[in-house]
């Protein structure tokens, strides 16, 4: 890599920062003047791969050309030597190169956006004033922007209904915790509370894009669960220096960053937050190199409002994503009718935290109830909301000096259907009741109204995505651009119109006004009929001008006619920096006015995800659950949301079922066969209540629920080779984090705990856990098994329940009827399932011999000795498949070569099969 790859090998090993290195030092290398200032730039930003600008195109070199050559898939090319080594180089075009970014950035890499500060004239000045000539002045360039997965602003590299949360954790010196995350493209900012034990859940409610640490190595027990958290997520893991993390320096710039003189105002924030919360903002001020998006003031969560699930259970449940990755399948997907992106947005992030506050919960439900008896409101709603572009990604695109003219016609459009949505809640007794909060954020300031209504006078109703394309002032809003684009639009109308005026004049007919590029514009009059204007020309108070004298034609310009062409030549160029110009102090207002615009837009997704809430429950026949302070948990009439309208599509129905896990028995033991629902059960009833404490109606016909601290599901089976681990292994460490952390409030399902190992082991272990659920967490739990000595409890646990998938046996088949009964199964029924799935018929038979001998012999040493001097299952096999004699094998084969297909009607076909099945019989 040349000269950087020895400067960087020379500042590690002498501890220097390789930043410092300047052009200067480059050129003392021997490389020419852009090559330096690559260097340069590049020794500043090593951990990114730089986009510099030359001409109209981002340019790699060196490895970073290698890198994204490989990655974008795109031609290596090479640009002269360095040290007589070839220098690779690659480069995207300018215009649209956002797609390579945004592969680059899916990829895990950072990029440093490279810009030209000055156009090539600035740069021959400058050089000039430095005392420099010309011909060596070279363009400055800086990096105005890097660009990581947390920070992301475009809609290009975005998905419009997913969070894109930047996360970092922080610590005081007195080892406490605390997490802060911010949503860059609406500004959202949020800091918590936590430790090492529910920081990863934490982190798997955010599912951030990027995590910020420091440098230093964490405590193990924290570095293991952040790499297990790192192998199940794609986010990208950013080490910072300590210094940023530090309390002090953190206040400080949180309170440049606000400009506050203290953060009391915001709550009392500990040293923990403050040091995660700091560290993000001097993130982000050193990404955007200064032009930070709008940015809400921190908000702090508590813990215990929302409902804790930890990573294990959210891939389990697959609330926002199946295990595959796909949002297709999901909770999230399955209950998903927002209309906007913001408000899909924020239900994303309601599933994901589940709230625990019953004020909060019954307000929402309050919301869907009012707009179910009020069809015509929520028709209303429905139509506004999706004319509603989204104002939030449009406001911190604006503020960070990223935005373009489109993003000003969305807020404009978002404020018209604000002021529709309120008017329609306002005019509703029952919506003005229960949105009453939103209606206080619709409600416009005075600025705010200005704001609209300049928007609305200055902007046309369709505009570029850039500026510099221009042509998005209305006509009307400015006297001066109406008049530029007269220029430039209507020069010819105005050229015929001079020329008339001057025709009247002096009373030529024949005088016309022309151009050449030598001249410019010029009146033109023939020789004969000249000279009146020449005798003109010579009076100084005459407005002609003599230019030029040809053999048949004299010319002559006049003030008004050079003004005019001035202006006209101009006028492009004029009328794009005066777009320009009202593009900045429209993009001033927008942001003098950010927070009560966002306050606008958080309240309609607000809105939308109380309408999507309205329409699942009316079109899925979903119900109003009763929530409250106890420990109950009563479904009854009980329905999968995902699973139900998977059946719907196929058009068949979802059998539902009833849960108590009352008083009495808050335990549920649930045996029965595979394939029969037990699975789909134990997580209809977590998804249940999740939906609920978002503030949704559930599946069932109705449902009463105690409030939930933690909601855990240890359900299916799978290695983490990566980390070394078995399924019995992960199974183990998922069931330990359960019975360490539930409570009397939480929730617990449990599929099949102890089947990855030995029999006897397996027993034991799921035994001792049924036992210290019942006796130690106390947790309303559904615990699944095919242990049915387990079945024995009941007797000895007061709040254990034994209940079943209903089978139903027929002419030595089984249907599954996928209820759920009181008692326990007097059966596994796994042979059958075997059967089911195409197992060969030899082994189903031996696996019935074995099962024989094995219940009669009790599972014994000498039993299963027994069983293995006695192995017939090949011999089986062999003696259940049909032999044919030689002789009825070439009669056979024989007929079948003399046989012609073409001539065979379908009835001779069909005598034919009859003809020769009976042959096979008889042999």
């Amino acid at each position: 890599m040349g000269s950087y790859k020895a400067a960087k090998a020379t500042a590690s090993q002498t501890g220097m920062d390789i930043s410092v290195l300047s052009v200067e030092n480059y050129l003392a290398d021997g490389h020419t003047p852009m090559m330096a200032q690559y260097h340069s730039l590049k020794a500043a930003h090593p951990d990114c791969l730089l986009f510099y600008r030359m001409g109209d195109f981002y340019e790699m070199f060196y490895e970073d050309a290698e890198i994204a050559a490989r990655t974008l898939d795109i031609t290596l090319t090479k640009r002269g030597k360095s040290n007589g080594d070839d220098i690779a180089m690659c480069g995207v075009p300018y215009h649209s190169y956002g797609p390579y970014l945004a592969k680059l950035i899916r990829a895990g890499y950072k990029v440093a956006i490279c810009e030209q500060t000055e156009t090539p004239e600035e740069a021959k000045i400058r050089t000039k004033a430095e005392g420099k000539p010309a011909s060596k002045s070279l363009v400055n360039r800086d990096v105005v922007r890097i660009v990581t997965q947390g920070t992301l602003t475009e809609d290009e590299l975005l998905d419009a209904k997913s969070n894109n949360y930047l996360a970092a954790i922080g610590r005081s010196r007195d080892g406490a915790m605390a997490l802060a995350w911010v949503e860059l493209s609406t500004g959202a900012f949020s800091v918590q509370c936590t430790d090492n034990k529910s920081v990863i859940s934490a982190l798997s409610a955010l599912n951030p894009s990027e995590i910020l640490m420091q440098s230093e190595p964490a405590a193990p027990q924290n570095q293991n669960a952040l790499q297990g958290f790192q192998d199940h997520n794609s986010a990208l893991f950013t080490a910072l220096p300590p210094s940023l993390f530090d309390s002090e320096n953190a206040l400080q710039f949180l309170k440049n960053t606000f400009q506050l003189g203290t953060l009391e105002a915001l709550g009392e924030f500990s040293k923990a937050e403050i040091s995660a919360a700091g560290a993000l903002a001097h993130y982000i001020h050193r990404t955007q190199k200064g032009k930070i998006p709008y940015l809400e003031r921190p908000k702090q969560v508590i813990s215990t409002a929302i409902m804790q699930i930890d990573a294990a259970t959210r891939r389990s449940l697959e609330l926002t994503q199946t295990m595959i990755g796909e949002r297709k399948g999901s909770l999230l997907d399955a209950i998903d009718r927002t209309l906007t992106n913001a408000g899909g947005r924020l239900l994303q992030n309601h599933l994901a935290s589940p709230a625990t506050n019953l004020t909060v919960i019954q307000a929402r439900f309050e919301r869907i109830a009012a707009l179910l008896d009020e069809p015509d409101l929520h028709r209303d709603l429905a139509n506004h909301l999706k004319a509603t572009p989204d104002v939030e990604r449009a406001i911190a695109r604006l503020t960070a000096g990223r935005g373009g003219p489109r993003d000003l016609v969305m807020i404009r459009d978002g404020l018209v259907q604000s002021e529709l949505i309120r008017a329609a809640l306002q005019s509703n007794l029952r919506g003005k009741e229960a949105f009453h909060n939103e209606l206080g954020a619709l409600t416009q300031k005075p600025e705010i109204a200005a704001l609209q209504d300049t928007l609305k006078i200055a902007l046309h109703d369709t505009a570029p995505m850039l500026a510099r394309d221009g042509g998005f002032i209305a006509r009307g809003f400015n006297a001066q651009l109406d008049n530029f684009k007269m220029l430039r639009d209507e020069s010819r109308r105005l050229i015929a119109g001079l020329q008339a005026k001057y025709q009247a004049d002096t009373c030529l007919d024949k005088l016309k006004i022309s151009f050449n590029n030598v001249l410019g514009y010029f009146i033109e009059v023939s020789a004969k009929n000249a000279n009146g204007l020449m005798a003109q020309s010579k009076d100084a108070a005459s407005p002609y001008i003599h230019r030029q004298t040809m053999a048949n034609v004299v010319r002559f310009t006049t003030g008004e006619l050079a003004e005019l062409e001035r202006d006209i030549t101009q006028a492009a160029d004029k009328s794009l920096a005066l777009e320009l110009e009202i593009f900045e102090n429209l993009r001033a207002l927008i942001t003098e006015n950010a927070e009560h615009l966002g306050q606008i837009a958080r309240s309609i997704a607000h809105i939308d995800v109380c309408s999507s809430h309205a329409t699942l429950a009316r079109d899925e026949d979903y119900s109003r659950p009763t929530l409250d302070n106890s420990i109950g948990f009563s479904i009854q009439g009980g329905r999968h949301p995902v699973v139900e309208q998977s059946l719907k599509r196929a058009a068949l129905d979802f059998v539902p079922n009833n849960t108590d896990l009352g008083e009495g028995q808050r335990l549920w033991l649930l045996t029965g066969p595979n394939m029969a629902g037990k699975s789909t059960f134990l997580r209809q009833n977590a998804l249940i209540a999740i939906l609920a404490q978002i503030g949704s109606y559930v599946p069932a016909a109705s449902a009463r629920i105690g409030l939930i601290d933690k909601v855990f599901s240890r359900v299916g089976a799978s290695d983490d080779l990566a980390r070394g681990q078995s399924t019995f292994m992960v199974e183990m460490v998922e069931t330990a984090a359960i019975l360490n952390q539930a409570t009397e409030r939480s929730l617990v399902i449990l599929d099949e705990i102890g089947r990855g190992t030995a029999t006897f082991d397996g027993l034991s272990i799921a035994w001792a856990c049924v036992e210290y659920l019942h006796e130690a967490s106390k947790s309303r739990c559904l615990f699944a098994t095919h242990y049915h000595e387990l079945t024995s409890l009941a007797s000895k646990l007061g709040n254990l329940s034994c209940h079943s998938m209903d089978v139903k046996e027929w002419k030595g088949d089984i249907v599954f009827l996928h209820s759920v009964k009181s008692g326990a199964a007097d059966r596994s029924y796994g042979i059958h399932v075997a059967k089911l799935a195409g197992i060969p018929a030899p082994v189903l038979q031996r696996a019935q011999q074995v099962l024989a001998q094995l219940e009669q012999g009790g599972n014994s040493g000498k039993a299963s000795r027994s069983l293995a001097d006695d192995m017939p299952l090949f011999s089986a096999a062999m003696a259940s498949t049909p032999s044919l004699s030689e002789a009825a094998n070439a009669e056979i084969i024989e007929r079948l070569e003399q046989l012609d297909p073409d001539s065979l009607t379908p009835r001779d076909a069909l005598d034919l099969l009859y003809a020769l099945k009976k042959s096979l019989k008889s042999s």
